[in-house]
């Protein structure tokens, strides 16, 4: 199987995944061809890239990060959370819901059980293949990052707890925010710019007297968005005046909003994604926790076509844990584009001088690995 962008993808491609609704339902099967509407029904959905069949690479397995069910289960209460504190908006209302922390406390654990089934988990692309409500699969995705992140960097469990809980529910505050204004697909205007910014201090207000979810969890919430260098919001904190866990959540739900389909634009490949994360290096996220963060990212995600600097072009077939940026490829053309009668696997971490020059291809360039 490999990645395919949905805007090139044709008639008579078959799925190499199913495409499921954010409830666990299959809305399309693997093996499924797509048709023109198809394909123009999964765009509309949000989704950008999709897993197709490839006899050259059928052999391939796609590690993901969470089981279905726990998946499902994760963007239930997620949802249950998102819709009960819309409630009580839609209501003015005040309240606390107990069982909201239960529910995530129960659903961090499932999560923290399934990474902790794999020690060398990488942060990968989760949203390829399911369709949902973004606000819904972003708050899990920033979760599983930053817990990934946690991991990595040394937290105990209670402190991955925290911070896990902080970062699922960091967007709470936009259950406070017109759909007009969160759902618009042009650039927002000052007015509805300055009511889109006031979903961290919400967010904050809403956690911070909430049973079974820790206040720093809801600082987390406050803090999300502010910047090393003062320039974040909504209090302009710097440097070490913002706590380590928000700025680990400020990096992942950066990176998972810039690789993820929006109204107002295609999502960025991994790669892209990192290199614009380090243009804000030492002034809008700290450089060490980038360079932390930069070494867990499956920068060249399993199943991405690539060209490399021999002008081969190939499929990533196996992400090395400890050189992320330095995948194993199976090279299947030469750099004519001709098919190698016997593709051949490179391990690019072992051959320093060959290089990934290349990733994907153009909207008007042929697509050297037809299907």
């Amino acid at each position: 199987m490999r990645i395919m962008p949905i805007s090139l993808s044709r008639p008579g491609m078959k799925l190499a995944k199913k495409i499921y609704s954010d409830n666990g339902i299959v809305l399309l099967a693997e093996g499924i061809e797509l048709t023109s509407s198809l394909i123009r029904r999964l765009g509309d959905c949000g989704i950008s890239f999709i897993y197709i069949q490839d006899a050259r690479t059928d052999d391939l397995v796609i590690p993901e990060l969470l089981s279905d069910e726990t998946q499902r289960r994760a963007l239930q209460e997620i949802r249950g959370a998102f819709n009960a504190f819309t409630e009580q908006q839609n209501k003015r209302k005040n309240g606390t819901y107990p069982y909201v922390g239960r529910k995530m406390r129960e659903v961090m654990q499932m999560i923290m059980d399934d990474l902790n089934n794999n020690q060398d988990a990488m942060i990968m692309l989760m949203n390829l293949h399911t369709v949902d409500h973004y606000l819904y699969s972003h708050s899990l995705n920033v979760c599983v990052y930053s817990i990934l992140l946690g991991k990595a960097y040394g937290y105990n469990h209670e402190q991955l707890t925290t911070l896990g809980l902080g970062a699922m529910l960091h967007d709470i505050g936009k259950t406070q925010i017109s759909m007009e204004v969160l759902l618009k697909p042009g650039m927002l205007s000052e007015n509805e710019f300055d009511e889109m910014k006031r979903h961290a201090e919400r967010g904050f207000y809403l956690l911070k007297d909430e049973p079974n979810i820790p206040l720093l969890a809801a600082h987390c919430a406050y803090q999300h968005h502010e910047r090393i260098n003062g320039m974040g919001y909504p209090r302009g904190l710097k440097g070490n005046e913002i706590h380590e866990f928000a700025k680990w959540i400020g990096i992942v739900d950066s990176y998972d909003a810039m690789t993820s389909h929006r109204i107002y634009r295609d999502a960025m490949l991994p790669h892209q994604a990192v290199e614009a994360l380090y243009s804000g290096s030492n002034t809008l996220y700290d450089t060490t926790m980038l360079e932390l963060f930069r070494d867990k990212v499956a920068i060249y995600p399993i199943g991405l076509l690539v060209t490399l600097n021999t002008g081969e072009n190939g499929i990533v077939v196996d992400i090395n844990s400890t050189c992320a940026h330095r995948p194993v490829v199976r090279v299947l053309t030469d750099e004519a584009g001709v098919d190698l009668k016997t593709p051949y696997e490179l391990d690019l971490s072992k051959h320093h001088n060959i290089l990934i020059s290349k990733v994907g291809y153009g909207e008007q360039e042929k697509n050297p690995l037809t299907a």
